[in-house]
């Protein structure tokens, strides 16, 4: 890595993860020798990075723990994960405002191009009030391509794996990106299919625009988040669960109500009814309610909450 501070901003980025580096082990990553190697740990210290280095055959290199550093740098998969942590972050009550401020700042310090990208997927994301925060397993570069075609009105050809395993190709219109339950989603209008339909974004595979401009048509919905919870409300649940719970009503449906049915039995007891096409999720929310509770169906519940109390217990 010939450009200096290049290869200080990649050793800085490695010394960040906070694990121990030994010398000769740091100076391959960045392609120098161990003597270029120490100059630059000079320089990094003379910013105001605390850099701690060890003497001897297994010498090497780290930041000091719990010191106040300068500004992080992070790389552009790192920089578009935290905008979409902090927009996530938006949606929680208490910490809402000033997720917004600090999202604000990390988007104006970004490079021009890295901006681009992050104000695409701010703008394109439907806000949700609908499950937790969106899980990890949607690639970064994934959601800015398709955040940008959906800015820019621009075709996507990508490939498809649906839940049967079934893979086909897909050329699409892109519309908006829905971040719900824990699961992201494309509403986007398929040209081959001539219909409307969502995608879930841990299962297209290199998503690629194809430089064809269309004109946005007018989705069949209030918006894109309603017309993903409708298909996700048509999908057929084969679980269908029955449990009893030993807190009032109105307690079980402020916890978990956006999930479930929720029936008054007494003052002080009520009834779950919730259809799932898997059992973590139904466990999960059960958990969340902080009471005591019976399954009453199906079996199979029963025979996952045992597993899983098993995993904890063992934890």
């Amino acid at each position: 890595m010939a450009n200096t501070s290049s290869r200080t901003l990649r050793l800085l980025s490695l010394l960040q993860t906070h694990r121990y580096w030994p010398g000769i082990e740091l100076a391959e990553r960045l392609e120098v020798s161990v003597r270029t190697l120490r100059r630059d740990i000079d320089r990094l210290r003379e910013l105001g990075y605390p850099v701690e280095a060890s003497r001897g055959v297994d010498g090497g290199y780290q930041l000091a723990a719990g010191a106040a550093l300068p500004p992080l740098v992070i790389d552009d998969e790192e920089a578009v994960a935290l905008a979409v942590g902090l927009q996530a972050a938006t949606q929680v009550e208490g910490i809402a405002e000033a997720s917004v401020r600090v999202l604000a700042k990390v988007v104006q310090v970004m490079p021009a191009r890295l901006r681009r990208q992050v104000d695409a997927l701010r703008a394109m994301t439907v806000p949700t009030a609908w499950g937790g925060s969106p899980e990890a397993g949607v690639a970064p570069a994934v959601l800015t391509v398709i955040a940008l075609a959906c800015r820019d009105d621009e075709r996507l050809r990508f490939s498809y794996t649906a839940a049967a395993g079934t893979r086909t190709d897909r050329h699409v219109e892109p519309h908006r990106l829905v971040p719900l339950g824990r699961r992201w989603y494309l509403v986007a209008y398929d040209l081959d299919r001539h219909d409307w339909r969502s995608f879930r974004l841990d299962r297209p595979t290199d998503p690629a625009v194809t430089g064809a401009r269309f004109r946005p048509r007018d989705l069949p919905a209030a918006d894109a988040a309603e017309f993903v919870r409708h298909g996700l409300k048509e999908m057929p649940r084969p679980y269908r669960i029955e449990v009893l719970v030993d807190a009032p009503a109105a307690a079980v449906h402020d916890r978990i109500g956006r999930w479930c049915t929720v029936e008054e039995v007494d003052a002080d007891h009520s009834r779950i009814h919730m259809t799932a096409d898997s059992l973590e999720w139904p466990i999960l929310a059960l958990g969340a309610v902080e009471a005591d509770f019976h399954v009453v169906a199906p079996p199979e519940l029963r025979t996952q909450l045992h597993s899983w109390a098993a995993r904890f217990t063992r934890a």
